[in-house]
C-alpha cells in the first residue's frame, strides 16, 4: 500500500520543502490553571509539550527568527510552518489569541499556521477567528485525542468524553480548517488492539494524523508509576509492528504527519531507545518495506 507523508503532502501543496518552527505562546492549560486539574495530562512535561519552542518571554516574532536560523543551513526554500505547540493554544481570550496568530501568520516566510489544543477548548468565536485566518494562509489545528479507551482517558487526565473530540473536529472541518490528530501508541495497559481502535476512531475524523510513541520524561506524573514498576514501555520492534498496522488501517485521504516522536533526551527515561533517531527510522523504513508499506502517491484535493 501507499500512504501520504508529511514531507509528501506539503511539497504537493507548496511546491517546495517546508520546515516547522515550533513556537511558545505564552498560554498554559484547563488541566494545569485549576479548571479542570491542576496536575496536567499525567504524560505531559513541565513545558506543556513544547520542550523544543523557544522561550516564551520572546516575542512570535523573535521566535519565528530564532527557528529560522536553526534550519538556514538546511532550506533554501525559506518556507515555515508556525507551529503553537506549547499547553493549549485556543486557551486565552480571542483578541490575545488574535494578536498572537496574525504576528505569526503575517511573519515573512510563513506559510501556513498550525496551533496544538484540546477540542474542548474551541468555541464558536475562536472558530471564527480560526476561519478568518484560513482566509489568509492555510490554518490546520492539532486536536490532542490519544486514546479513545475509556480507563485510558481517565489514567492519563485527559478531561473530556470521546464526544466532544468528535463534534468539535466536524465542526472544524466543515468550516474548511484541517484537523490533525495526535494519538500516543503504548500507553499503559493497553493492548494493541485498543492503540488501533484510537487509531481507526481519528481517521474518521482526520485530514492528518500524528502517531506519537509514548514517552517517559523524568518531569511527569507518568514518571513516578514507571519507576515504581506499574508498567513497562514498548520495545522498538513492538512500536515498529503497531505502526505498521496503524498505517495500513487508515483511510488514504488521511496525511501521517509523524510516524514517531522525540522526547527531550535530558528528561528521556524510557524507551532509551527512542533516542537513537537513525536506528528508529531506519527500523521504519526497513519494515515498512517488508510489509510493502510506500511512501508517496499522487494527492487527492484537499479542502482547505
Amino acid at each position: 500500500m501507499r500512504y501520504n507523508s508529511l514531507n509528501n503532502y506539503l511539497r504537493y501543496k507548496f511546491g517546495k520543502k517546508v520546515y516547522k518552527i515550533s513556537l511558545d505562546g505564552g498560554f498554559t492549560c484547563p488541566n494545569r490553571d485549576g479548571t479542570l486539574d491542576s496536575r496536567g495530562c499525567i504524560f505531559c512535561s513541565k513545558k506543556g509539550s513544547g520542550d523544543f519552542a523557544t522561550g516564551r518571554e520572546l516575542s512570535i516574532t523573535e521566535q519565528i527568527e530564532m527557528g529560522k536560523e536553526r534550519v538556514r543551513a538546511k532550506t533554501k526554500d525559506n518556507s515555515y510552518i508556525a507551529y503553537f505547540q506549547a499547553f493549549t493554544n485556543t486557551y486565552a481570550p480571542v483578541d490575545v489569541l488574535k494578536a498572537k496568530y496574525t504576528e505569526a501568520i503575517n511573519s515573512k516566510d510563513i506559510v501556513a499556521l498550525s496551533i496544538a489544543t484540546r477540542p474542548d477548548c474551541i468555541s464558536d468565536e475562536v472558530l471564527k477567528l480560526l476561519v478568518e485566518l484560513n482566509k489568509i494562509k492555510p490554518v490546520w489545528v492539532e486536536l490532542g485525542l490519544q486514546t479513545i479507551k475509556e480507563s485510558s482517558i481517565k489514567y492519563i487526565r485527559r478531561g473530556y468524553p470521546n464526544e466532544v473530540y468528535v463534534s468539535t473536529a466536524k465542526k472544524l472541518r466543515n468550516a474548511g480548517i484541517e484537523v490533525i490528530t495526535h494519538i500516543i501508541l503504548g500507553l499503559p495497559n493497553e493492548t494493541k488492539e485498543d492503540m488501533l481502535r484510537s487509531v481507526s476512531f481519528a481517521g474518521k475524523y482526520s485530514d492528518g494524523i500524528k502517531l506519537q510513541l509514548l514517552h517517559i520524561l523524568r518531569d511527569t506524573d507518568l514518571f513516578n508509576d514507571y519507576n515504581s514498576g506499574k508498567f513497562r514501555t514498548l520495545t522498538l520492534e513492538e512500536y515498529v509492528d503497531i505502526l505498521c498496522d496503524a498505517v495500513e488501517i487508515l483511510p488514504e485521504r488521511v496525511v501521517i504527519h509523524r510516524l514517531t516522536g522525540d522526547g527531550d533526551k535530558k528528561l528521556l527515561a524510557s524507551p532509551l531507545w527512542s533516542g537513537d533517531k537513525k536506528r528508529v527510522l531506519n527500523t521504519i523504513n526497513k519494515t515498512f518495506e517488508k510489509r510493502n508499506i510506500i511512501q508517496g502517491k499522487k494527492m487527492a484535493k484537499h479542502k482547505v
